[in-house]
């Protein structure tokens, strides 16, 4: 099987204010293989969005190890986390994200902006991505605030895919859509795993999750798997 993509082990992340402490993860750990499709849920304050940022190193463990690629990432600078999260990492967001006065293509090529590939094969590429999200070309030299919702996200995920990355994060990427163009969205995200990418998407929404092969659940900083979960939920009454 190889080395798992992501390996994080026994992450603890602290965060100091005037307030006082805030133990956002207690102890997490987490294997994610080459090719999976896992969803994170959880409610709002559980600790899934921290828990994103370190795996998309955007932020570093107060204590723990992570493994990504069989590299450990969990002590790095910033500068070298840049770089990871510009070769090796793709990011797609509820909110878009996209240069709204800008092209469909130069919003897709941006994170090859600071590479030493060539401009002629950036276009290539932003054009190979977006075929692979169903983009037509005639909406390439588009401007992205010309686009529907549906549209923007998929111009978003072929943004994320453009570098290649060795994993897909996908937060809450339906949040600003219709449940019609939701679905359209998440069967996107299926085509993209059934053709061998490596995916985590973060959710609250069940019927979101349910896309996913694997769900683990978030609550009070602590993971659970799916049936875990059940468990926990069924000891509380609340089933």
């Amino acid at each position: 099987m190889g080395l798992p993509v992501i390996d994080i082990r026994n992450i603890h992340r602290i965060y100091e204010s005037s307030a006082g402490y805030t133990h956002a993860l207690r102890g997490v750990s987490l294997t994610v293989s080459k090719g999976e499709f896992l969803c994170i849920m959880g409610p709002s304050g559980s600790g899934k969005s921290t828990l994103m940022n370190i795996l998309g190193c955007l932020d570093t463990p107060t204590t723990g190890t992570y493994l990504l690629e069989g590299l450990d990432v969990s002590q790095l600078e910033d500068d070298d986390l840049a770089e990871i999260r510009a070769n090796r990492l793709g990011f797609v967001f509820q909110s878009f994200n996209l240069l709204p006065r800008a092209t469909v293509l130069r919003n897709v090529t941006l994170p090859l902006t600071y590479t030493d590939i060539p401009v002629s094969e950036r276009k290539i590429r932003a054009a190979k991505a977006l075929a692979s999200v169903g983009l037509p070309p005639d909406f390439f030299e588009h401007r992205s605030n010309e686009l529907s919702g549906g549209q923007m996200q998929r111009v978003a995920i072929a943004r994320a895919l453009v570098n290649d990355p060795a994993v897909v994060f996908a937060d809450e990427p339906t949040g600003n859509l219709d449940t019609a163009t939701g679905e359209l969205i998440m069967k996107a995200f299926r085509s993209l795993h059934d053709a061998g990418k490596t995916i985590v998407l973060i959710t609250h929404d069940e019927e979101v999750a349910a896309w996913a092969d694997r769900i683990v659940h978030i609550r009070d900083g602590l993971l659970y798997t799916d049936e875990e979960h059940k468990r926990l939920i069924e000891s509380r009454g609340l089933a």
